[in-house]
C-alpha cells in the first residue's frame, strides 16, 4: 500500500504574498493540486497533507476523499512536518514524502523511488552546477551514501559537492515513525531535518538507496516570483514541444500559454499569445489567430478563430469563423459555417448553420436558425430586470442594422425585420416589420448660431 505525505505547511515568505505558496498557480492550477495529481498518478491510497500556514485555505484547495489534512501549528523543519502525518499511515505501507512547492516532478521518476524503497529507505538526489542552497549529499570513497549535510551545518570541502538532496523519500512508514522520533534538532536552524532518517537508517544497518535524477523538472521549486516564473516558461515550452511533436503549427512557444488541457486534431495552427483554460478541443485544421483566449471549448474541424477572439463555455462547429474581436460567452453554439464577426457577443444561444452575425451585435439566450442573417448594431432584450427570456428566429430571417429584438420574441422561417426597428410582438413567416418612427423632413430649418467672440 502507497501512502503520500505532501508537506505544504510553509508561508513562502520570499513571494512576499498573503497567498501560501502552495496555493499560487503554475499553468492554471495551484502548485499542490499539481503535486496531488502526480501523487494519485503513482496510485497512493491515502495522501496526506501536511498544513499550517494559511491552512484554511489549503484544506479547502486539496478537500478530497483520499485526501487528510494534518496541521503543523508551528514550522519546526521539514522532519516535524512529517511527524504531523506519519502516525495516520498504516504502519506496512510504503510512504513517500513530497513537498507542495516542487510541482513537476516525473511520474516515472517517483515510481523509481517508491520501488527503490522495497529495500530499505531511498531518496531523490540530483547534480547541480549550482547547488547553493540546497543539502549536500556525503558519499564514502566506494560511492555508497553517508549523510545528507544541510547547507548551513556544511563545511567548505562539503559545500563545493554538487548532488544536492530534493527532500523526496519513500520508506517504509513504520520504520520512518521509529527514525523519526530519534530525530534531534542540534543544527544550525535548531530545526528537526528530515533528512536526518537516512544516516540513521543507514546506521540500523538498513539500505539507503539514493535515485539520482537529469530530469530538471524533478528539482525545480518555487520560493520566489522569479522561480514561478522561470517554472512557468520552461513548463510552457515543454507542453508547446509535446503539441508540436504531435505536429500542431505553433507560431511561438514562448508565446502560447496552457492552464488546463488541449486536445488538438491534425494541421492545427496556433498564432501568438494564445491562452488555452481548462478543458478545450480542436478538430483537425483548426487556426487560432493572435492574442486569442479560449476556455472550456469545443472548435470543430475547419473553423476558424480570428485575433483578439474570447471563447468561454461555447461550441464552434465546423466551418465557422468567428472574429476578430468576437466574444462567444457559456451556453452558445456556433452552428456549422456560420460566421460571428467583429464586435458581437454571443451568450447561451444557438447560432444555425450558415447563418451570420457580421458586426457589433448582442445576441443573448437566443436561437436563431439556419442561413438568417443579423445585421450591426442588432441586440436581444432578454432581461426584464428579473428574468431572462428567449428569442427566437426561423431559418433564412433577415434582421436589419441597428434593430431591437425585445424578448420573448418569435420570428418565423423568412420573416424580415427593417432596420432601426423595435420590436416586441412576433413576426410571421415572410412577413415584414417595420417598427420606428416616421420620417419627417421640416422645410426652412434653421441651424442654431454660435454667439459672436466678444472681447
Amino acid at each position: 500500500m502507497l501512502e503520500v505525505i505532501i508537506l505544504a505547511a510553509g508561508q513562502g515568505s520570499r513571494m512576499q504574498s498573503s497567498l501560501p505558496k502552495v496555493l499560487h498557480t503554475l499553468a492554471g492550477q495551484p502548485l499542490v493540486l499539481h503535486v496531488l495529481e502526480g501523487a494519485r498518478k503513482l496510485g497512493a491510497q491515502q495522501i496526506h497533507v501536511v498544513v499550517g500556514h494559511g491552512a484554511e485555505a489549503v484544506e479547502a484547495t486539496v478537500s478530497a476523499p483520499d485526501v487528510q489534512c494534518h496541521l503543523q501549528a508551528e514550522q519546526r523543519g521539514t522532519g516535524h512536518a512529517v511527524q504531523q502525518a506519519i502516525g495516520a499511515c498504516q504502519a506496512e505501507s510504503t510512504v513517500l514524502v513530497l513537498f507542495g512547492d516542487v510541482p513537476l516532478i516525473a511520474e516515472q521518476t517517483l515510481r523509481e523511488v517508491v520501488s527503490a524503497a522495497k529495500t530499505g529507505v531511498a531518496m531523490l538526489s540530483a547534480n547541480l552546477e549550482n547547488p547553493a542552497g540546497y543539502g549536500r549529499v556525503e558519499r564514502d570513497p566506494q560511492g555508497q551514501f553517508i549523510a545528507v549535510v544541510e547547507e548551513q551545518d556544511a563545511t567548505d570541502e562539503q559545500r563545493r559537492l554538487t548532488e544536492i538532496n530534493t527532500g523526496v523519500l519513500a520508506s517504509n512508514a513504520g520504520a520512518l515513525k521509529a527514525w523519526l522520533a530519534r530525530v534531534d534538532n542540534q543544527n544550525a536552524q535548531s530545526e528537526f531535518y528530515l533528512p536526518d532518517v537516512l544516516g540513521l537508517a543507514r546506521l540500523d544497518g538498513e539500505a539507503v538507496t539514493v535515485v539520482c535524477s537529469d530530469n530538471v523538472f524533478d528539482t525545480l521549486g518555487v520560493n520566489s516570483p522569479q522561480q514561478l516564473e522561470q517554472l512557468e516558461r520552461l513548463h510552457q515550452a515543454s507542453l508547446a514541444d509535446q503539441l508540436m511533436t504531435a505536429g500542431v503549427l505553433i507560431s511561438d512557444r514562448s508565446r502560447l500559454d496552457i492552464r488546463g488541457r488541449l486536445e488538438c486534431g491534425r494541421d492545427v495552427r496556433l498564432d501568438v499569445n494564445v491562452v488555452i483554460e481548462g478543458e478545450v478541443s480542436l478538430g483537425n485544421e483548426v487556426s487560432i489567430g493572435a492574442n486569442c483566449i479560449l476556455c472550456n471549448a469545443q472548435i470543430g474541424a475547419g473553423a476558424r478563430i480570428l485575433p483578439f477572439t474570447h471563447i468561454e463555455g461555447a461550441e464552434v462547429q465546423s466551418g465557422a469563423v468567428i472574429g476578430p474581436y468576437a466574444r462567444l460567452r457559456p451556453g452558445s453554439v456556433i452552428g456549422e459555417q456560420a460566421k460571428v464577426g467583429n464586435f458581437v457577443e454571443v451568450k447561451n444561444t444557438h447560432l444555425g448553420k450558415g447563418a451570420k452575425a457580421n458586426h457589433l451585435a448582442y445576441l443573448g439566450d437566443a436561437d436563431i436558425g439556419d442561413l438568417s442573417n443579423v445585421g450591426a448594431g442588432t441586440i436581444t432584450c432578454n432581461y426584464d430586470g428579473a428574468n431572462k427570456h428567449r428569442t427566437t428566429l426561423g431559418d433564412a430571417v433577415f434582421v436589419g442594422s441597428n434593430s431591437t429584438l425585445v424578448a420573448p420574441l418569435t420570428i418565423d422561417s423568412g420573416g424580415f425585420v427593417a432596420a432601426g426597428s423595435t420590436i416586441t410582438d412576433d413576426v410571421k413567416a415572410d412577413q415584414l416589420a417595420v417598427a420606428r418612427g416616421r420620417q419627417r423632413n421640416v422645410e426652412g430649418w434653421q441651424r442654431p448660431a454660435k454667439p459672436e467672440e466678444t472681447d
